[in-house]
C-alpha cells in the first residue's frame, strides 16, 4: 500500500472509530443525574471548533460531523469529548431552514486551522448558568425532554437566554439502537 493510502486509510479509521471507543468505555453513570432537569453554572466560554450547516439535520449533521471530526484530529493536543451541536432559530421553523452548528470542545492551547481547511471555524460559546437535563431514547422522541425542561426553567424563575443546545453522549456510533442514545438537552438561562 502506497503511503498516501495509508494515510487516508488511517484518518478514515480514526474518523469513524474514536467515537465508538470513546463511548464504549466512558462512564455513563455520571450523566444519571440529569435524568431530573437541572440548573448549574458552567464556565462562561468555552473554545470550540464549529462547523455551521442549514438544513435538515437528518441530511446535514453526517457531512458537518464528518468534516468536523477529519479537522479535530488534525489539530495539536486535542482530547476527544462528546460533539455538540447547537440551532440558532427555533426549532419550530421548517427543518430545511434550521441552522446548525456542529461542534468539539477545544483546549486553550489549539489557536489555529492546519492550511487548507475550509468550512471549519474556532469559536467561543458562551455559557455561564444553564438548565440540563437528559434525554434517552431517539432524537425524534426529544419533544416531551425539551417541554419538561422548559416548563423547569419556567418554574425555577428563569428565561431561556440562548440557543437549543445537545450534547451528544450515545449516538449511532453505539449501535442502531435509538433507544439507547443519550443526549444532553442544554440552554441558557437567567433570572427574569
Amino acid at each position: 500500500m502506497h503511503k498516501k493510502s495509508q494515510i487516508i486509510l488511517w484518518l478514515v479509521l480514526l474518523t469513524f472509530t474514536t467515537p465508538l471507543v470513546w463511548t464504549e468505555y466512558q462512564d455513563l453513570s455520571q450523566y444519571e443525574k440529569l435524568k431530573n432537569p437541572q440548573i448549574r453554572k458552567m464556565p462562561d466560554k468555552q473554545k470550540m471548533l464549529v462547523v455551521e450547516k442549514t438544513g435538515d439535520p437528518n441530511v446535514t449533521a453526517g457531512e458537518a460531523f464528518q468534516l468536523l471530526f477529519s479537522t479535530f484530529f488534525k489539530l495539536p493536543g486535542v482530547k476527544m469529548a462528546p460533539p455538540r451541536a447547537r440551532w440558532l432559530n427555533t426549532l419550530t421553523d421548517p427543518r430545511n431552514e434550521w441552522v446548525g452548528l456542529y461542534a468539539l470542545p477545544l483546549p486553550e492551547s489549539v489557536d489555529s486551522l492546519p492550511a487548507g481547511v475550509e468550512g471549519v471555524k474556532i469559536d467561543f460559546w458562551e455559557y455561564g448558568e444553564v438548565a440540563e437535563i437528559l434525554h434517552v431514547g431517539a432524537y425524534s422522541e426529544e419533544t416531551p425532554t425539551i417541554e419538561r425542561i422548559i416548563a423547569y426553567i419556567a418554574a425555577q424563575g428563569y428565561e431561556i437566554a440562548g440557543p437549543h443546545e445537545e450534547e451528544y453522549i450515545r449516538g449511532p456510533e453505539s449501535g442502531p439502537d435509538s433507544s439507547k442514545y443519550m443526549t444532553i438537552i442544554r440552554y441558557q438561562v437567567s433570572k427574569k
